[in-house]
């Protein structure tokens, strides 16, 4: 893992090892199919490398943004994804190509495209609470490996997790790490961003990132996978701010129904809005609820409904750094995490970069975004 002596201003890494190839892409791939995804700063296409025939993820990344040079914003991408080459559970970085003004990510093919869309799913298509505990153990893995190497993902989300395989389903793939950070024991992280209903209190009240962060952000991927609903979303993004800073959560029955007493407890264990209150990646990984006791009785959630994945999922709201550009007018994808789905590319919308630091009072949020 880079040392701090490696990381530029907000903990981005800026040193990489992987050989950046200046030879034409095109002479060792060849492009098929239909392009995964096209949002505003990249493009991600289906690839086949010619050597070996096998089928890759080619994400195609603008090097000058709105005037601005922003490839020290793809250098940390491609220093934390080889910094978890040891970790099965984040997508594999195969090979880095640099043109004049793009640099393309050849990344591993997750076939069966993000948990999102179980997650919203309808009964036989929906997951059972078994497969939350399956999928949920191999997330705070690949979590905790980055924990661990204190490096801090910050854009923890159904839309960024990917499944190798839908039907039977899976493992999972962590992707885009577009906003990632490098924390260390020195430097203080504060910034404002990540996905409205997904976003930690901390960063709302622009106290220091950690990897707390994205425990919380656990918490409601968890509540997500099992309930089918976002647990802070509110009409405007403004209700969504008040809701997460208050910690709004619906734990009722009729919420929770068929869902085990257990998982509860676990993303109430997360949910918390004091950081070091929340548990860590390591003790989810021993919490009861992923450990269950033989011949212990897992339920479906039949109460899931079929919803729009966002009411954020407007133009003006995909404003992140690392959020793609399409050269022409595509319909609103965000963030470029999900590359590699089968579907469309809609992992990292709605993730978001505010111009003023400090909030003022919940109820008068700015709304003000900048990339």
């Amino acid at each position: 893992m880079p040392d701090p002596a490696t990381m530029s201003k907000k903990g981005m890494v800026t040193k990489i090892h992987t050989r950046i190839r200046a030879d034409p892409f095109t002479a060792s791939y060849d492009l098929v199919g239909k392009e995964l995804g096209r949002g505003k700063f990249a493009v991600v296409k289906t690839c086949i490398e010619k050597a070996s025939g096998k089928q890759y993820a080619a994400k195609f990344l603008r090097k000058r943004r709105k005037g601005a040079d922003c490839r020290m914003d793809i250098l940390n991408e491609i220093a934390v994804l080889e910094s978890a080459k040891a970790n099965p559970y984040v997508v594999a970085l195969h090979e880095v190509y640099e043109t004049n003004t793009e640099i393309i990510l050849v990344l591993e093919c997750a076939a069966g495209g993000e948990i999102f869309d179980q997650c919203v799913a309808d009964n036989d298509d929906a997951f059972t609470e078994k497969d939350v505990i399956r999928l949920a153990k191999q997330i705070l893995n690949g979590v905790a490996f980055l924990h661990r190497n204190n490096v801090v993902h910050l854009d923890l989300k159904p839309q960024n997790i990917l499944l190798t395989s839908a039907r039977p389903i899976g493992d999972i793939r962590i992707v885009d790490f577009g906003l990632s950070r490098c924390m260390d024991n020195i430097t203080e992280v504060r910034e404002i961003l990540g996905t409205p209903e997904y976003v930690a209190p901390e960063i709302l009240s622009y106290e220091p990132i950690s990897t707390a962060t994205d425990m919380w952000s656990i918490g409601v991927l968890t509540y997500v996978m099992l309930t089918g609903e976002s647990p802070f979303q509110g009409d405007s993004k403004q209700e969504t701010f008040l809701n997460i800073s208050q910690v709004n959560v619906d734990y009722s029955q009729d919420t929770f129904e068929g869902i085990s007493s257990l998982a509860v407890d676990f993303i109430k264990s997360l949910l918390v809005k004091n950081p070091r209150k929340r548990a860590t990646a390591e003790e989810c990984l021993n919490h009861p609820w992923l450990n269950p006791l033989p011949h212990s009785h897992s339920h479906s959630h039949p109460h899931l409904h079929t919803r729009p994945a966002s009411s954020l999922d407007e133009p003006e709201t995909s404003q992140s750094e690392s959020e793609p550009e399409s050269p022409a007018p595509s319909p609103e994808l965000g963030l470029i995490g999900s590359y590699l789905t089968q579907g469309g590319l809609k992992t990292g919308r709605d993730a978001f970069s505010f111009s003023d630091p400090p909030f003022p009072t919940l109820p008068e949020i700015q709304q003000e975004l900048i990339c």
